[in-house]
């Protein structure tokens, strides 16, 4: 009954998203159009027609009153009211604008709903960011197998996407700060809700991003440490993320405490199991999706108007616990905000000759930020399997709008894994100084043996 439910969902919002796809998708608008029509991000400047979506106006520009850097993120939207729940009972009213994945956790979980507040636009980034967004529009290209990106610098390459790889390029060099440290939680609850927290420091540079561009080929350098629990402290995990990957593919080494030894990890990539999330997610789930885009064609089907995660910054809040956050089967709802935006909707269907779990997946990407805000996940027999969010807020000390929570629910198991509980712990440093040196196999190697 299952099996046949999710089949049905799964194939009645591809079918949905492909009847409400634009006639144009880019082609509507030119480069002319940004800083205009379109906001900088390619966005559509204007709300909707009933005015559920508000007009962007530039998103949060100043922080709250009695914010500084290093505090959890204050909601600026505290006040708003819930318009109304999102329930089993009532999906059937809102169904064209439900990702399949979230008709499916309505119809499996009866202890999950979906509130919704009133939509706020409140992504932003720095001049810089917009000026080069807006000059990538004329100068960025796919290379010949869209594996890679030139041309590009600082900002996302295709404001205006002309095709699914543009869009989900978008994604991958999307603005995130120049530089961050993060010490973030994972829990991978079992099916009745018992979970361990288990303790992530990163530490990120993002070459790409840095004022003026770089001439390297690095978009990110990316450190993963495992502080605890005991039996799993101090494996670490190093990456180097490329912009041209037709150049030069990902690299990747590992740091086993137990060896005490570097080793390089070609697996570190596609449907590999990510770091300590109980085979709950692939390597390539992390930020919802990342790395080589190879394995996959890419269809996009248009923007639409979505349910989507949005300004969790109650989520995020220091009055929260981890223990008043983490249900059996998902997330506690009470915590949870949806909002409706117009999101870029993406196919992504397995190339032949090509191997991955996931056989499809939906993709449904932010129009003001390029934040993916949520994805279907399909098996080898086209059963939807699992629903990835992105609980997203803005960062103001940067400003940047980014997840503060990514969560995949795995429909078949009932279990999910959660990354980024942050309640208790530091916030994220965007100030912090790093360097290349900071992201060599040696600097791993002395770092694992301090």
């Amino acid at each position: 009954m299952q099996t046949t439910l999710l089949k049905t969902i799964g194939a009645a919002a591809v079918a949905l998203a492909l009847g409400a796809a634009p006639a144009a998708v880019g082609q509507d608008f030119t480069a002319a159009d940004l800083g205009g029509a379109l906001t900088p991000m390619g966005a559509i400047q204007a709300g909707n027609a009933d005015g559920t979506i508000p007009p962007w106006t530039g998103g949060i520009t100043t922080p709250p009153a009695g914010y500084s850097p290093g505090m959890n993120h204050p909601d600026p939207f505290a006040d708003d009211p819930v318009l109304f729940s999102i329930t089993a009972d009532t999906m059937a009213e809102h169904a064209d604008r439900l990702t399949a994945g979230h008709q499916a956790m309505l119809m499996q979980y009866p202890t999950f709903r979906m509130d919704v507040y009133p939509t706020r636009r409140s992504a932003s980034f720095p001049q810089r960011i917009y000026d080069a967004a807006i000059a990538n529009a004329e100068r960025a290209e796919l290379t010949a197998d869209g594996n890679g990106v030139t041309g590009a610098r600082e900002a996302i390459p295709f404001p205006i996407p002309e095709n699914g790889l543009e869009a989900i390029w978008n994604h991958l060099l999307r603005y995130r700060g120049d530089a961050v440290s993060q010490r973030i939680g994972q829990a991978n609850p079992t099916a009745g809700g018992a979970y361990t927290m288990i303790m992530i420091e990163q530490e990120i540079l993002f070459p790409y991003a840095q004022p003026g561009g770089s001439d390297g080929n690095i978009s990110a350098y990316f450190l993963q440490e495992v502080v605890a629990p005991a039996r799993l402290a101090g494996e670490i995990l190093l990456v180097h993320e490329t912009i041209n990957q037709a150049a030069e593919p990902r690299t990747a080494w590992t740091y086993n405490p137990g060896q005490r030894r570097v080793r390089r990890a070609p697996n570190v990539a596609y449907d590999n199991p990510g770091t300590a999330s109980d085979g709950l997610r692939t390597s390539d789930n992390l930020d919802l999706f990342n790395g080589a885009p190879d394995r996959y064609n890419w269809e996009l089907l248009g923007r639409r108007e979505m349910y989507v995660p949005y300004n969790a910054y109650r989520l995020h809040s220091a009055d929260r616990t981890y223990d008043e956050l983490i249900f059996p089967n998902h997330l506690n709802p009470d915590h949870l905000r949806y909002e409706l935006h117009r999101v870029w909707v993406v196919d992504a269907t397995l190339r032949d000759g090509t191997n991955h779990i996931y056989s499809r997946r939906t993709f449904y990407l932010d129009e003001d930020s390029w934040q993916i805000v949520a994805v279907d996940h399909y098996d080898s027999r086209g059963q939807l399997w699992r629903v990835g969010e992105a609980h997203g807020i803005n960062y103001y000390e940067v400003p940047t709008f980014w997840t503060t929570m990514d969560v995949i629910y795995d429909l078949q198991s009932g279990r999910y894994t959660a990354l980024g509980f942050d309640n208790q712990e530091r916030q994220y440093d965007f100030s912090v100084e790093l360097d290349a040196g900071d992201f060599t196999p040696d600097a791993l190697r002395r770092r694992g043996r301090r």
